[in-house]
């Protein structure tokens, strides 16, 4: 046992490289505005690029949940890494909108769904006694991957220019997922068994996506996703433009609530996921409706000014952490980690859309105030839900 002990925290490192590596997708406002200057593109143009990424990264977790819980997480993220890369080196070379939209968007967003369900479902996998905590490591690397590679983009960008950056960026990662990659080992099949597990563990029933689909409960948490994930995308998106139109901040000032929102996102991926450990996981969830609910409030009926607007970015972006922590969590323990890739790939979709939802409802609510009100209000309606949050039992299905 004390030999997997100590193997079980190099899946760890493994899972916390990759997820840095592919975090770095959140940095694509460093990119916008060099392309536009090389180019001549719209910022609205380049800005769906981005937009692409996300969610086909999303829709590629249905697919590569599947096949890593079949052929095992080490091959998917080589795959997910190469195709990564490849993405990136192809953006390198795009001249036109079409290919900067199938290489970094289709392609780069492909090998980000391949890698990031791999890590997640391993890390939980060899830690059965401390899921919560995990995850929020697993997770909350992903949420810093913006941070880490921030200075070696602007580096890159100010000395090689932004078509260079996607090259060497391409190298970087791909070398770093490989590598990582070769640490993700699945536990022996009795493994569980001989790990002690906390209280708030439940008796392991393992479901088969179909299963799952016959839940009511699965539909109750992935509409809960939904809203969870909404204010968390909107905000952090669109962190650095609130800052300027509604906080009135200088430039220089507004950018640096992009990084504080990595901080306290990744802070809250960790934090979350460990307090859920000790309190449980539905009245976490609870929590963090409630405290997004008043921030978005606050930021929609308020006038803003430097100290509100931080605030309230930090605690949006804290319990956005803490969404992506607990629910997938929460869905190991209902539905068993056996098809945790599959299934969660399914639930994760919710984010992928919200990612989509948050603009459609500032263009057509007519700006953001009325727009942080409606998701003020949606996360009011996923508090609420939490109360009908019940764990399955086979024999329903």
């Amino acid at each position: 046992m004390e030999k997997k002990i100590k193997n079980r925290w190099l899946v760890v490192l493994g899972a916390v490289l990759l997820q840095l590596c592919i975090g770095a997708i959140y940095s694509w406002s460093l990119f916008n505005q060099p392309l536009v200057d090389k180019f001549g593109w719209s910022s609205s143009e380049t800005l769906l690029t981005y937009s692409i990424a996300i969610f086909v990264f999303a829709f590629t977790t249905i697919f590569s949940g599947r096949l890593q819980d079949k052929i095992g997480p080490r091959k998917i993220a080589t795959i997910g890494g190469v195709l990564y890369g490849a993405g990136l080196f192809l953006a390198s070379k795009a001249t036109s909108l079409i290919l900067l939209y199938i290489s970094f968007g289709v392609i780069a967003g492909i090998g980000v769904g391949f890698v990031y369900v791999c890590p997640l479902s391993t890390c939980i996998k060899w830690f059965p006694e401390k899921k919560g905590f995990i995850t929020g490591i697993a997770v909350g690397a992903f949420g810093l991957g913006s941070l880490v590679f921030k200075s070696v983009i602007q580096y890159f960008l100010a000395s090689k220019g932004v078509s260079e950056t996607f090259f060497y960026l391409g190298i970087i990662f791909i070398i770093l997922i490989l590598c990582g990659a070769q640490l993700l080992i699945l536990p022996p099949e009795d493994y569980s068994k001989n790990t002690k597990k906390t209280n708030n563990s439940v008796k392991e029933i393992n479901f088969s996506v179909k299963e799952m689909l016959k839940t009511k409960v699965f539909y109750i948490i992935w509409v809960m996703f939904l809203f969870g994930c909404m204010s968390g995308l909107l905000v952090i998106g669109l962190a650095k433009d609130i800052g300027i139109q509604l906080a009135g901040l200088e430039p220089a000032v507004a950018t640096n609530a992009v990084a504080m929102a990595a901080l306290f996102n990744a802070g809250g991926r960790l934090g979350w996921g460990t307090i859920s450990d000790k309190i449980g996981r539905i009245k976490v969830v609870l929590f963090l409706f409630i405290i997004t609910a008043i921030c978005m409030i606050v930021m929609s009926v308020v006038p803003l000014n430097f100290v509100i607007y931080f605030t309230c970015l930090a605690g949006i972006s804290f319990c956005f952490g803490g969404f992506l922590s607990v629910l997938p969590t929460i869905i190991g323990e209902f539905y068993g980690i056996k098809n945790l890739g599959a299934n969660y790939g399914l639930v994760f979709q919710a984010y992928g859309i919200a990612a989509l939802v948050g603009p459609i409802i500032v263009a057509n609510a007519g700006g953001l105030k009325p727009t942080f009100m409606i998701s003020a209000v949606l996360a009011i309606i996923g508090g609420a839900m939490t109360f009908l949050v019940k764990a399955p039992s086979k024999t329903n299905v």
